[in-house]
């Protein structure tokens, strides 16, 4: 994620420790993947207790953009930031592959550079993805076009092929595939420098005052 940002997006990206107590300074807030807190209990469960994630709700409330990536999404949904929850795959197995993905909604901050429909290759490696909601909040994920990526061949059982969604408000997204592991041809797909592109293109729209 770091690399994605600094050296493809071309960026300043900063680390930030689980225990910091402002995030104020920064523009927007990214969760990488991996295993937080050895996903013990729940993936995301213990880490959504971590100190920075009032900060992260505070960013979120404020209107920043947030995404959370792999297990990023996982706690950013034990978090209450997104609707649902991460059952495991359906084949019980861990999965590591690129997938196609379907933009199924082009116009937000983080896919504004997509075309409608638009279909882009992003690997996924995960074990926890099968995303799951109630028949009421899946409804409003559609009547509110909170579903921004579609899986074309679903590798996990995940309801209504959703591999991410967005926040009512539209700037907080949770996905399970890694945009930030297709951010440069070498890697097999630049497709995912996309999305940050279309953060920063917006960010800068809606802040940026030029004379």
């Amino acid at each position: 994620m770091y690399h994605a940002i600094k050296d493809e997006l071309g960026e300043e990206v900063e680390y930030v420790w689980h225990d910091a107590k402002s995030l104020d300074e920064y523009d927007g807030i990214l969760l990488p993947g991996g295993f937080s807190y050895g996903d013990y209990l729940r993936s995301g469960a213990i880490a959504r207790f971590s100190n920075v994630m009032d900060e992260v709700k505070k960013a979120a409330a404020a209107g920043k953009p947030v995404l959370g990536v792999c297990n990023g999404f996982q706690i950013l949904l034990e978090a209450g930031l997104l609707p649902g929850a991460m059952r495991r795959n359906e084949n019980l197995k861990f999965i590591c592959k690129t997938i196609n993905l379907k933009v199924a909604n082009n116009e937000t901050m983080f896919t504004n550079a997509y075309g409608k429909d638009e279909i882009i290759a992003i690997p996924v490696a995960h074990g926890e993805g099968n995303y799951y909601c109630d028949e009421q909040t899946l409804q409003q994920l559609v009547e509110n076009n909170q579903i921004l990526f579609q899986y074309e061949d679903n590798p996990n059982g995940s309801l209504q092929n959703i591999a991410g969604i967005s926040n009512e408000a539209g700037n907080v997204l949770g996905m399970m595939p890694h945009p930030e592991r297709a951010v440069s041809d070498i890697l097999g797909s630049a497709d995912g420098l996309k999305l940050f592109q279309s953060i920063v293109k917006q960010w800068r729209e809606q802040n940026v005052v030029t004379s």
